[in-house]
């Protein structure tokens, strides 16, 4: 500030991890994987959202990987119905 008697600079130390992911995120492998993130997260919010993927509906890992199976199955099943009546 004006009329201080010291002056404070303050430096930030990264990590060895921090740097590396950094790298990471500035690397052309990451920028590409960004552009295509989107689809993929709204095909997750639609399992979530409309086909109760949010939720597991029976206890255990089988209850839960028979119900990721079903959901996952419908969805398919939805877009081949559709990309069947599009090219009718």
């Amino acid at each position: 500030k004006e009329g201080a008697k010291s002056k404070t600079y303050s430096v930030t130390i990264k990590s060895t991890e921090h740097k590396e992911h950094e790298a990471f995120q500035n690397s052309d492998g990451f920028k590409e994987k960004s552009k295509e993130r989107y689809k993929i997260e709204a095909k997750n919010s639609e399992l979530k959202h409309r086909h109760g993927y949010d939720v597991a509906s029976s206890s255990g890992l089988v209850g839960m990987q028979m119900q990721g199976a079903m959901a996952i199955f419908t969805v398919n099943l939805k877009r081949i119905i559709t990309l069947m009546k599009d090219s009718k």
